[in-house]
């Protein structure tokens, strides 16, 4: 059966009894506001406005005011006049992901825009803004997840169901750091999401950072910059039901996600525009409402089922750790990556910095002997970045301490074993070797989980 067939029988089951529409009596900026059916739709529901040429432009109930429905459209208001007939989508808004939509790419609609032809769909349609399994049914996160990045191996151990942030400016190399992971990580499948994307950096990871063997084992979900808020949301709802589903055939999925803050803008261009005031700097109270709804649906399933490891980039605004998106973040996670502007200025990539950055499954995840070697590396990084301006002037002297003459030593060797290329994949155990040896420790035995 052709996947046209079998998509189009699918839908016929779904076709409702009736239908119940209304009328558009108002357009102000991005709202639509109806009339006739706001005793039928509850926010979050779609609608259907008829615009131009009968075109069928698909919107969302975003609030109510004044006995009108208030709708904001996934495209542009262009074409939607007085009087267009609004006819109300039966049923929540939903997806029906398929095992053969590995190595596509889909835009917020779950539509293929990969050229590769359409997309089957599954029998089961997941919910596009589910609600996370309950704590008391999920299980306890898993062994180690190797990312296959020497610092992150090493000092912010990722395990299975674990939530990590990595929070840095623009430009620092947020973008690069998540396509290592998509490449090398150990993950059965990867699920990723471009969250207001530029254009250009869309197609160039996909084409050049995931690259052919990258993308057969991964689904991808792009919004870019120019869309709609609704539809930059939107993306980061699909890109979570899709790794919901996989997540329930028992896989350990990752699932990729760049970046939060759009998100975020997104849902505040959304709320500002229905009528609701902000809170702080301009974010309103939807926001943080919003940010632990999606983060939480990432992390260990129910027993019977695989897990989500998520791994979520965070544009800190004008380099301020401390601003509210942040905040609210590093709050909600199970660690955070910082990536500093500094590090990378000085030729070393991935530009973390090991002394903030943490993962709260540590030390707990590792052996004895692996967390005497971090500790000892941290010791040696913290004593010289301590140091470090006294000794750039030269203003120290050789003897004075022997803690900051171990660290002068030891920590170009440090940076040597952090530095590492977009092409270089490293396996937990090698990662611990290479630091073992650059700091003259015995290499940890081998332990996986």
């Amino acid at each position: 059966m052709s996947s046209l067939v079998h998509n189009f029988l699918t839908e016929l089951g779904r076709v409702p009894d009736h239908q119940v529409f209304g009328r558009v009596v108002g357009v102000q900026g991005l709202l639509v506001e109806v009339g006739g059916v706001q005793s039928a739709v509850s926010v979050g529901d779609r609608i259907l406005v008829m615009g131009r040429a009968g075109k069928m432009i698909p919107t969302e109930v975003v609030g109510f005011r004044e006995g009108k429905t208030l709708l904001m459209p996934f495209g542009s208001v262009d074409g939607i006049s007085l009087g267009a007939r609004a006819e109300v989508v039966a049923g929540a808004p939903s997806v029906q992901p398929h095992a053969s939509w590995l190595g596509r790419v889909v835009n917020a609609m779950a539509e293929p825009v990969d050229g590769l032809g359409p997309l089957l769909q599954g029998p089961v349609p997941y919910t596009i803004r589910n609600t996370p399994p309950s704590a008391h049914s999920r299980q306890r996160v898993g062994g180690k997840l190797d990312l296959g990045i020497r610092c992150m191996n090493i000092f912010t151990t990722c395990c299975i169901g674990q939530r990590m942030g990595i929070f840095a400016a623009s430009g620092v190399g947020k973008s690069s750091v998540m396509s290592m992971m998509a490449k090398f990580s150990s993950a059965d499948i990867i699920v990723c999401g471009l969250i207001g994307e530029r254009g250009r950096e869309a197609r160039e990871f996909i084409e050049d950072d995931l690259g052919e063997e990258g993308l057969k084992r991964s689904v991808v979900v792009v919004a870019t910059s120019d869309e709609p808020p609704l539809m930059r949301r939107q993306a980061a709802y699909l890109t979570m039901a899709i790794a919901e589903y996989y997540r329930d055939q028992g896989m350990n999925v990752l699932c990729l996600m760049d970046s939060v803050t759009r998100f975020a803008m997104a849902q505040r261009e959304i709320s500002l525009s229905a009528g609701e005031p902000p809170a702080s700097k301009g974010y309103t109270p939807t926001v943080f409402a919003e940010l632990p709804k999606l983060l939480e649906r990432a992390g260990p399933g129910a027993r019977g089922q695989g897990n989500i490891t998520g791994l979520f980039t965070v544009l800190v605004e004008g380099d301020d750790h401390n601003e509210p998106i942040s905040d609210a973040v590093r709050g909600i996670l199970d660690g955070h990556i910082v990536l500093e502007r500094s590090i990378g200025e000085r030729g070393r990539y991935p530009a973390m910095n090991v002394l903030r950055s943490v993962s709260r499954t540590m030390p707990g995840c590792n052996s004895p002997e692996q967390n005497d070697l971090v500790r000892a590396a941290r010791k040696v990084i913290s004593t010289y970045e301590d140091m470090a301006e006294l000794i750039r002037l030269g203003a120290y002297r050789a003897g004075s301490n022997e803690e900051v003459d171990a660290a002068i030593e030891l920590y170009p060797r440090i940076e040597e074993v952090l530095r590492q290329r977009k092409t270089e994949p490293t396996d937990l155990n090698t990662s611990y070797t290479m630091l073992a040896q650059a700091i003259g420790m015995e290499p940890p035995p081998p332990q996986y989980g």
